[in-house]
């Protein structure tokens, strides 16, 4: 949008994106750099708020990921130039608590609208309901992620929001009401990309209400506990072995205690993710004898994932959950 901003050339484009800006928008030429075309310029944190932005700005907005597609969003570094780029920009929608450098250089940029979807939908605590298990002095284990990092928001609260199909909706529409007033020309438009956003996502809930309606078993086990928000709204227990690096084996006693959990609640499989190592979960599944599967927490789409969207690798999240809890 920012049409009065020098202009920069061609080489200094390249040199941007090899310096880790990846744009998404298929709305302007992919070489364009966020600020410095005609549209409404925003930086998204990583993929969940990308997708949002590009579903409700439509043909109006230019789109930018701080976060490369495979790249796993917790170890994200922002760059000098990422820095440079993101003050360049109309608007950054990110979510606070889940990439500590993207909270820091937006908090420090002069960026006008800033949009954190953590303040759009109500976060709760996920510990021990999702895999977390307390140590001897009485403390949650799974404070941290496998990579070592805080994953979760300020006061202890899980930051996994947009996979609660209901939650994502909640945030989506006040990106929308963001995007209305930052960009009130377009606001119209924007409305109505929503509202069509919404729509789609409260079919996904439906599919996944009625989908796992029918099912033997409640429990599954995960890698990574992303998986809090989307068990309690469909009434599942997520078991996570998160805490641990993707790398390293698990301990004797973690195997211990999910093979007695396993046996006791008829779980059947340990679901592992496309941007970490599988080398945990099948460990563990060859342990305790179950089976393996995908469970994808959506944090970045790669040739690897099961779907070109959002909507298509939650819908084979479903079907993979349907059939690790015997769903019919």
């Amino acid at each position: 949008m920012n049409v009065r901003r020098p202009h920069i050339s061609a080489v200094a484009l390249a040199a941007v994106t090899a310096l880790g800006i990846g744009t998404l928008s298929a709305c302007s030429s992919d070489g364009a750099a966020a600020g410095n075309t005609d549209k409404f310029d925003v930086v998204a944190s990583f993929y969940p708020m990308a997708y949002l932005a590009e579903q409700i700005g439509g043909e109006h907005v230019h789109v930018t990921s701080l976060t490369q597609p495979g790249q796993e969003p917790h170890d994200l570094e922002i760059s000098a130039k990422q820095t440079a780029q993101l003050e360049e920009s109309d608007a950054a929608l990110y979510l606070k608590g889940l990439q500590p450098t993207v909270d820091e250089a937006i908090g420090q940029s002069p960026v006008k609208t800033k949009i954190d979807a953590a303040t759009l939908t109500s976060l709760e605590e996920h510990g021990t309901e999702a895999g977390g298990h307390e140590d001897e002095h009485g403390e949650d284990e799974h404070s941290e992620d496998e990579h070592g990092h805080e994953h979760t928001h300020e006061g202890g609260e899980d930051p996994h929001i947009w996979l609660d199909p209901v939650k994502y909706a909640e945030v989506a529409e006040g990106v929308g009401k963001a995007f209305e007033k930052a960009d009130p020309d377009h606001a119209a438009d924007y409305r109505k990309n929503t509202a069509a956003l919404v729509g789609t996502l409260t079919d996904l809930d439906k599919k996944f209400e009625t989908g796992l309606a029918d099912r033997k078993t409640d429990g599954f086990i995960t890698t990574h506990a992303a998986f809090g928000y989307l068990a309690e709204r469909y009434g599942l227990t997520e078991e996570a072995i998160s805490g641990l690096d993707p790398e390293s084996e698990p301990s004797g006693a973690r195997v211990k205690e999910l093979q007695q959990m396993a046996k006791a609640d008829g779980v059947t499989t340990v679901f592992y993710e496309t941007l970490v190592s599988d080398r945990t979960a099948k460990t563990l599944a060859g342990d305790a004898g179950l089976e393996t599967d995908v469970l994808d927490p959506l944090e970045g789409i790669t040739d690897a994932s099961r779907g070109d969207d959002y909507v298509q690798v939650m819908e084979a999240n479903l079907k993979a959950l349907q059939t690790a809890l015997g769903a019919k």
